[in-house]
């Protein structure tokens, strides 16, 4: 995709969403469910859409919220729900309406005691917390956020019990029921008036930010980070973290500086991103353009997306490659946390091989999954799993007892993190990683977006059930031909090719005609490419 020629630089008025017509559309216009594309869809990290294109309206989470009762009933999940939002327009006009069928239906929902924002971590934590020791009922959670997607879009995520993100089967019920739901025109939803719902004996309102921020120092080394003045700077890009942000540096001392923390729906205050777009991604150096410019007046920069599920990592040296950021948590954690020996580390599939060297270098075993957080939260809740990250700049681990912190992704402790390492080896996280690469090896690591016509995405639906031989890639002898994932044996509708020092993976993406492959080299540019060459021409064969 060729870099739109605004990338990187402030957002103008003509980029903005008309909020008013936004917000208008959410409450009147009705989706036609005869278009799959208005239909209630969850993917990886739920339903997502927006009101101006029909696929995010009341009539949506009036269904799906309903589902989640009805999944809730089934389950015999009989806890309270808790529930949370972040700061993108939409997400307060759900969260509203979510509010009036959870109460509507007599659910106990627990909400931030101001009626305001909460982190997709909060949510989580909050349910592994309530959840602990108990067998009976067990809390879930609901995350009202469409992540860092853009500011005219909305979002819906559930958590059962474990605290992370559901599961294909659970999205999948709940999804059909709500379908069905909408169909039947909403025969069936039971809601209240929101006035009647905020005033119910129902809603139980919790200080979430205080519990939050007193529990970090379970999770990382805060007086270190004190005691070594480490310069920190955030930027809270408008998102529902902020006043944890302001929370986590009046308790402990820190010396922080907190930028873009004031909530602006529009969120003006941003730069593009790569495609001209105002989007609020954390990992990408065109929406981080600001923050990366402040690099040399901190230590460490930290900046994450509106529901604080992902972290960017900044350093005198720019904005941390994901990947890069990845290796470097495991190798550090590994080393200064006494979790338990035989408890493996958690990646997916197209997440960078340099992890895989880091992790045979810790004698650990290693997890890798399909993309999505989702087959990470039963092994972070258990144990079993000590870390779990994701190439997108997500991740999670356990705390400095080895019990499970967040098992959904938590951008806060990430970035304190860094903090962390910064006070106590001397290094940067940046630095740090220079030192891996000296261990195990230089990392060239790209992802391109191929566009594909109906018929080659319809033959992606075959290629997990094809027998692909392939006996070299890129000058190398193939060790692995994948189509499910090595370590839970699920598919994750796609191929991954791997070598000693190279691999692939390919999938099709799920929103639009594209297909994306994933490389990696730990030779150099040169064999990256021959790399992506080689596995354009092997995709197309099989598709053609």
């Amino acid at each position: 995709m060729a870099i739109h020629p605004r990338a990187g630089q402030p957002a103008e008025a003509s980029d903005l969403v008309n909020l008013a017509q936004l917000m208008t559309q959410y409450y009147v216009r009705e989706p036609n469910m005869r278009q799959p594309a208005q239909q209630v869809a969850f993917g990886t990290s739920g339903h997502r859409g927006s009101a101006l294109l029909g696929s995010f309206n009341e009539t949506h989470i009036l269904a799906i919220s309903q589902a989640i009762v009805a999944y809730r009933t089934e389950q015999g999940i009989t806890g309270p729900l808790m529930l949370g939002k972040d700061t993108h327009a939409l997400s307060e006009a759900a969260f509203a309406t979510a509010l009036e069928v959870f109460v509507g239906n007599g659910i106990e929902v627990h909400v931030q005691s101001d009626l305001g924002y909460t982190p997709t971590p909060v949510i989580s934590q909050q349910v592994v917390k309530y959840n602990r020791g108990k067998s009976k009922g067990l809390a879930d959670g609901v995350v009202i956020t469409p992540s860092h997607n853009p500011p005219q879009d909305g979002g819906f995520k559930y958590n059962p019990p474990h605290g992370g993100p559901a599961d294909s089967d659970v999205t999948r019920t709940i999804q059909e029921y709500a379908n069905a739901l909408i169909v039947s025109e909403l025969i069936g939803v039971n809601v209240v008036s929101y006035e009647e719902a905020i005033a119910s004996k129902k809603l139980k309102r919790q200080d979430w930010v205080s519990d939050y921020v007193a529990g970090l120092a379970d999770v990382v080394n805060l007086q270190a980070i004190k005691d070594a003045g480490v310069r920190i700077g955030v930027d809270a890009l408008g998102g529902s973290g902020a006043a944890y942000w302001r929370a986590i540096a009046s308790t402990y001392g820190l010396n922080m500086t907190i930028v873009n923390d004031h909530v602006d729906p529009s969120f003006s205050f941003m730069t593009l991103d790569k495609d001209g777009k105002i989007r609020m991604d954390c990992s990408s150096p065109h929406a981080m353009a600001s923050l990366v410019k402040q690099k040399d007046h901190f230590d460490v920069a930290i900046g994450n997306d509106p529901d604080y599920d992902r972290h960017g990592i900044v350093t005198a040296d720019g904005l941390m490659n994901p990947n890069h950021y990845l290796a470097v948590s495991i190798d550090y954690l590994c080393r200064h946390r006494n979790w338990r020996a035989d408890a493996a580390v958690g990646k997916t599939l197209v997440s960078s091989a340099m992890i895989d060297r880091v992790v045979a270098g810790l004698e650990r075993p290693l997890m890798e999954v399909p993309v999505g957080f989702k087959w990470f939260a039963q092994g972070l809740a258990t144990g079993d799993l000590v870390f779990a990250g994701e190439e997108s700049a997500g991740a999670s681990f356990l705390d400095q007892q080895g019990q499970a912190w967040s098992t959904d992704k938590d951008g806060i402790i990430l970035g304190l993190l860094a903090a962390e390492i910064q006070a106590v080896t001397g290094q940067s996280a940046s630095q740090y990683y220079a030192e891996l690469e000296k261990r195990y090896g230089t990392s060239f690591y790209q992802r391109v977006d191929n566009s594909a016509d109906e018929t080659m995405m319809e033959a992606f639906q075959q290629l997990p059930s094809m027998r692909v031989k392939v006996d070299m890639l890129a000058g190398e002898t193939v060790t692995a031909v994948l189509t499910k994932a090595p370590g839970n044996q699920a598919g994750f509708g796609g191929l991954k090719v791997v070598t000693e020092n190279g691999w692939f993976a390919v999938r099709p993406s799920g929103t639009e005609p594209v297909y994306k492959v994933y490389a990696e080299s730990l030779k150099s540019a040169e064999h990256l490419a021959q790399i992506h060459l080689e596995a354009k021409q092997l995709v197309e064969s099989l598709l053609s």
